[in-house]
């Protein structure tokens, strides 16, 4: 008989026949008279699988009032805990969050669902569309329009967004009330029926992220802050032009690593490397200034987040990632963990590491990574926790495949090798050989290579790898671009079967006659990423991308294959709604005593390498900056310690190579979520007002943070103001000094035998302490560092 198009009921609608997919064959129109929109529709069975070039057309029911129901009064500082503020601005953060900082999502809704609208899939190319009205609006949260760019220092975004029109296509009619057409048009008529769901920019992508480099970053490597300022004033321009609610940066990405990015872009991008992580963090701050001062003037609170790397491998590069502190929240990209720019067959989206990783062997293999894969989400999101606390982070769900062809060794594939014979394209081939990715059938949503030919990538949306999981050469064939009749790789041939790691909690397809892998995501895995949204108290998942998601019909086959859908995003909606309230704790997990005040001092990490060949192991400085206006230490017992993520192995080092078990100055407590880092200032050891202590430490993986820091002088702990924590009352610590006489030659020196007061001089404006017995031997006078009998402790004053 037909099927219904629709996930509601049509209290209110009026019934019509049209042709609603130009076919000439009339169907039946559900027309809602008070909001002037489509509930829905109902086609005969044969014209709904040969909708929008025959993977459907879906549409939810649009009856209006999704404004999220009654909301809980929030007052006092409803901001988050961690987020950084702007000074002398009153930012209304109670227009989003509730009173302890959670943000308000509408009735029944815990953890936040993200999805990301490609701007690219009008149809204007006969390749099936996804519009706007295809959007499940009622089953997210935020929508993330993708994507802008940066031009001439500022926002920019083509004709689809503001000057296309759909004529004919229910559904995408143009409200020709507002000055603006394209997907724009539709966003702002859909959101007035949907007031509850939040809508952002999406400046860069990996196609889009070129402008970034210089806007940020002067050829020197220096922050370019004019182009900033210009960029962040044109975000808050475009923001109150096109009503929406906020601004994702997707820079893809700020990291001093050569050669990573779009090849495209490395141009411009490797001169500038040494200086991006630091730029990336200007860029931030800047912007979150001008949102928060755009906020107080309209009267509402406007969003920045960004899209975030997951893998270990980029984020060696990023320094400790301070950009986040800006961030209302940040969308974790936990995919492309393997892919075709090198041989290892692997995952796009593993959960969990199983120590099988070829592209990790050499770091299986050295003790001082403990054993550590950095290729997974769990990883991820314990990397995260040094900056953010869980429920500032989405965990990202590819709604498309990555895969290779020729694949040899593994089980079913997994882990096996893929090697191209030649002709690496750029930007792959790099660490390791390039793989040889999937075509044909195995890739309909493919990019292009440099000479316009079809790039081999494994890439589809999930609606086409179900019709594979069957065996069908789907109806829609032609449409997406294949030509079976002529062209044997876009034909059926050997059998798909699907497989599923319940280590790494990922499925994939295997077709063992072709040796091809096609890494997948179903309702299986699904189901583990909202487990482990719970399992850390995560904020809730984003998807990459909305026209990736499938419905199938009861029975699949060519005429009536899987299309778009919404199986996955409803099954995400009904998981996570009611599921709970997110983590919104900075310190869960961590052992340290939380300060009840703070104080004018910041504790930060600095003077990262910026040597792609320094990064191993990593050597950075925590810095100490004292601005209480007096001086701090001298004492006995001035303590710093903070948290580091146990995304790391529980191993540090000092200046001098030596743990804290070898003696060295810092002191090591592992965790599973963060490991706790101790050191005591030694005698005279002072940080005068104005002043900074450099204390140099090195680690082995990469991690954000420190966070939960307290600096405890004369047995009161406290907070810097680096760690943007909340509620806490201010105090200036007592004033310090050093009260070690000066260096006598005639007196003996003997830390064995004699108290530390007794064995630290001031000399030459220094202080030092004796190492051994020492007699007439001046400070800092020894042939060379090993036979020096005075440690230097610092400046005197």
């Amino acid at each position: 008989m037909g099927r219904i198009r629709s996930g509601n009921a049509f209290g209110g609608s009026i019934g019509d026949f049209g042709d609603l997919d130009a076919d000439k064959v009339s169907d039946f129109l559900l027309y809602n008279s008070a909001s002037k929109g489509v509930d829905g529709w109902l086609l005969p069975t044969e014209i709904a699988s040969a909708a929008n070039g025959g993977v459907g057309d879906p549409m939810e029911a649009h009856p209006g009032g999704d404004d999220g129901g009654a909301r809980p009064g929030a007052s006092g500082d409803c901001r988050p805990d961690g987020l950084a503020t702007t000074p002398g601005v009153a930012t209304p953060y109670c227009k989003i969050y509730q009173s302890d900082g959670r943000e308000w999502l509408g009735q029944g809704r815990d953890r936040r669902v993200v999805a990301y609208f490609n701007g690219g899939r009008t149809g204007k190319d006969g390749t099936p569309h996804y519009l706007v009205k295809n959007i499940p609006w009622s089953k997210v949260t935020h929508l993330n329009y993708a994507f802008a760019s940066v031009q001439n220092n500022k926002i920019t975004v083509d004709d689809a967004a503001i000057r296309m029109e759909w004529p004919g296509k229910v559904g995408a009619e143009m409200d020709a009330s507002l000055p603006y057409k394209g997907h724009f048009n539709q966003l702002t008529k859909y959101k007035r029926l949907h007031p509850r769901v939040k809508t952002l920019i999406s400046v860069g992508g990996w196609a889009g992220s070129g402008g970034f480099y210089a806007m940020t970053t002067n050829a020197d490597g220096s922050v370019n802050q004019a182009g900033i300022d210009t960029f962040a004033g044109s975000a808050v321009e475009f923001l109150r032009t096109y009503g929406f609610d906020g601004v994702d940066i997707d820079f893809e990405y700020p990291t001093v690593l050569d050669d990573t990015g779009n090849p495209n872009d490395w141009g411009t991008a490797n001169p500038r490397r040494k200086g991006l992580p630091t730029a990336y963090a200007a860029l931030m701050k800047t912007l979150r200034d001008s949102l928060n001062r755009a906020s107080v003037a309209d009267n509402k609170y406007y969003q920045l987040t960004s899209a975030s790397t997951a893998s270990g491998y980029l984020t060696r590069g990023m320094a400790n990632q301070t950009s986040l502190d800006y961030q209302d929240f940040t969308n974790l990209m936990a995919y492309d963990y393997h892919g075709t720019w090198n041989n290892v067959v692997g995952p796009n989206a593993a959960l969990f590491d199983d120590g099988k990783d070829p592209e990790l062997a050499d770091l299986y293999a050295t003790p001082e990574y403990g054993g550590i894969g950095y290729f997974n989400t769990s990883w991820a999101m314990k990397y995260m926790r040094g900056a953010l606390q869980a429920g500032r982070v989405n965990i990202g769900i590819p709604y498309y495949t990555r895969g290779w062809k020729n694949v040899t060794g593994g089980t079913n594939g997994l882990w096996g090798n893929s090697q191209k014979p030649d002709g690496c394209e750029p930007g792959t081939g790099i660490k390791r050989p390039c793989g040889d990715g999937a075509v044909g059938i195995d890739n309909i949503w493919h990019d292009e290579t440099s000479n316009g030919g079809e790039l081999g990538s494994g890439t589809n949306p999930l609606w086409h790898t179900k019709n594979l999981e069957k065996n069908i050469l789907p109806r829609y064939a032609p449409n997406v671009g294949l030509t079976p009749a002529t062209d044997p790789a876009d034909r059926i041939s050997g059998q798909y079967n699907r497989f599923w790691d319940n280590t790494t909690k990922t499925s994939w397809l295997w077709n063992a006659d072709k040796k091809v892998f096609l890494s997948t995501e179903d309702e299986q895995g699904i189901d583990a990423v909202t487990d482990l949204v719970k399992s850390t108290g995560a904020g809730g998942v984003m998807m990459w991308e909305l026209g990736g998601d499938y419905a199938c019909p009861a029975v699949v086959d060519a005429q009536h294959p899987c299309g778009m859908g919404y199986s996955l995003t409803t099954r995400i909606n009904d998981k996570l709604n009611s599921s709970g309230a997110y983590d919104n704790n900075l310190r869960s997990g961590s052992t340290g005593t939380a300060p009840a005040v703070t104080a004018n001092i910041s504790v930060d990490m600095v003077n990262y390498p910026t040597e792609t060949a320094k990064l191993w192991p990593l050597t950075p400085t925590v810095r100490i900056t004292n601005n209480t206006g007096r001086t701090l230490g001298g004492g006995k017992d001035t303590k710093l310690s903070f948290d580091i993520p146990a995304s790391t192995s529980p191993l540090v080092k000092d200046v001098n190579w030596q743990t804290g078990d070898q003696g060295g100055q810092w002191k090591l407590t592992s965790g599973s979520q963060f490991h706790r880092i101790t050191t005591t200032l030694d005698y005279c050891q002072i940080i005068p007002a104005g002043k900074t202590l450099d204390l140099p430490i090195i680690y082995y993986l990469p991690i954000t943070g420190p966070v939960n820091t307290s600096l405890s002088i004369s047995g009161t702990p406290y907070s810097p103001v680096t760690d943007n924590v909340k509620g806490l009352g201010t105090a200036t610590p007592a004033a310090g000094g050093c009260a070690a006489g000066n260096w006598d030659s005639a007196k003996v020196y003997d830390p064995v035998t004699q108290a530390v007061e007794q064995v630290t001089v001031k000399y030459n404006g220094k202080v030092w302490k004796a190492k051994w017995w020492t007699q007439n031997n001046a400070p800092g006078t020894g042939p060379d560092p090993d036979h020096e009998p005075w440690k230097l402790i610092g400046n005197a004053s």
